[in-house]
């Protein structure tokens, strides 16, 4: 039988895990929310240290905590933030909607910290950690902040990464012509590099909405506790503890304005899940292209060659498959279906609070997550060892039937059309079929038909 002591509540008494630094609170939650693996993300337990650890300083400041109490607190908090005590947060996804056991669970945490380092300091999770708080206020600044600094320390650099790659490929690919494809079928040339263009456009594109969307996580929601009125914190708090954090990490946040807002909409959060989403989209594009090009290696397309990381099948021997392709469309559709899940959440704010927050906290930084993994993984094990095979590009150029298009001027719409049909029809080169129909001599056709003059 596992040590115990007795920790209480405003509930009665309940019994602990001696070795375990958390309270009563989070003790009812693990025996009430006993569902699914799903944990609150650990981004989302360092912002809320981090706030903990501001919350304390403006308090300190303000005459609210004194010194030793907002200095342990603050010891506390940098060890949470190292993540020392990463398995004194064990709390579920699926418990209370506004994440008060989780904002409980970080107060008893800190608290047992300190009265452990200083044993002659009383430390109250409600009186001192959780002063001039609400579970309503600090767990949405939560979100944001966990969100923000996960775009900023991850998402960010792993696109740069990537799109670097793209422009390496774009400059060593540059004078290279192919054929180009629209519907799946063969369309009229263009250079490889333009194509690679497309696709770092795309990455670019999403990086700048991303960026944008992300700066409304900066506004927070501290200072409006319950309801947003800000009762029980003194004026001067929030700004003061938006200082802080922003001396802690590096980033600038501020509080917002309309604390009403703050507290019962989710509307931040939905626009930037849809950038996430659209990157996601984005990165489906890519992935997808790219494993057509690579198809083969002998009765694909097999226009590029991407690097072979593992064997491929259980049952043929020598076959590789582009799996770092087929990773990127999972994390697409799973970020796809997280945006679903964000938008409904957002929708569901009664009154003056929504009570969605844990889901879409995990939500969003499972997102935030895949995306930065997925594009550093995409970029190191495929994009960055992609070759063109330019005898396999040059042979389907050269066959293609839409180089009659650069004919329509000379010799009509439907006469060139006539030409192609009867180069399909017939298994003849297009040379052949416009010769044989009498519409140029061959030394017209090879002027007239030039690919790189098509770009």
């Amino acid at each position: 039988m596992y040590e115990y002591r007795i920790e209480h509540d405003t509930m009665g008494e309940l019994r602990v895990p001696a070795e375990r630094l958390w309270g009563a609170q989070t003790e009812r939650s693990l025996e009430n929310f006993r569902i699914g693996t799903e944990e609150i993300p650990r981004e989302l337990i360092r912002a809320l240290a981090l706030l903990k650890y501001a919350a304390a300083e403006a308090n300190e400041e303000l005459g609210m905590l004194d010194q030793p109490r907002a200095k342990c607190i603050r010891d506390a908090c940098k060890d949470i933030i190292d993540g020392k005590y990463s398995k004194e947060f064990p709390l579920k996804v699926w418990q209370t909607g506004s994440g008060t056991q989780s904002n409980m669970n970080m107060n008893e945490v800190i608290s047992h910290i300190a009265m452990r380092a200083d044993p002659g300091i009383e430390m109250h999770p409600n009186d001192h950690v959780n002063r001039s708080q609400s579970s309503n206020d600090i767990f949405p600044s939560a979100m944001h902040v966990a969100a923000l600094l996960g775009i900023r320390e991850s998402l960010l650099p792993a696109a740069d990464g990537l799109i670097e790659s793209m422009k390496r490929l774009e400059e060593e690919n540059r004078e290279l012509i192919k054929i180009g494809r629209t519907h799946l079928q063969d369309a009229v040339p263009l250079r490889f590099s333009q194509e690679i263009s497309g696709w770092r456009g795309m990455l670019e594109e999403s990086r700048e909405q991303i960026l944008e969307s992300s700066e409304r996580l900066r506004r927070l929601a501290v200072g409006g506790t319950a309801v947003g009125t800000g009762l029980n914190c003194p004026e001067g708090f929030d700004r003061l503890c938006c200082e802080s954090l922003s001396r802690l990490t590096g980033e600038s946040f501020s509080p917002e304005p309309n604390k009403f807002h703050a507290l019962s909409a989710k509307d931040s959060y939905s626009y930037l899940s849809g950038a996430l989403r659209t990157l996601a989209a984005n990165l489906m594009k890519i992935a997808n292209d790219v494993r057509w090009l690579s198809s083969g290696p002998r009765c694909g397309l097999c226009e590029i060659s991407i690097p072979e990381n593992e064997p491929g099948s259980s049952i043929m021997p020598g076959k590789v498959n582009p799996t770092q392709c087929e990773a990127i469309t999972m994390i697409a559709i799973q970020v796809m279906g997280n945006d679903v899940t964000i938008g409904m959440g957002a929708s569901q704010g009664n009154f003056e609070l929504n009570v969605f927050m844990p889901v879409l906290a995990y939500n969003m930084m499972q997102s935030i997550r895949l995306l930065s993994d997925g594009m550093l993984s995409f970029d190191r094990h495929c994009v960055s060892g992609i070759r063109a095979k330019r005898e396999n590009m040059e042979e389907k150029l050269q066959r293609s039937l839409m180089l009659v298009t650069c004919l329509s001027p000379r010799i009509g719409y439907e006469n060139a059309a006539k030409c192609a049909h009867k180069a399909l029809e017939e298994g003849i080169s297009l040379k052949e079929a416009v010769t044989v129909l009498g519409f140029l001599d061959a030394s017209e056709y090879e002027e007239a038909v030039r690919p790189e003059r098509m770009l």
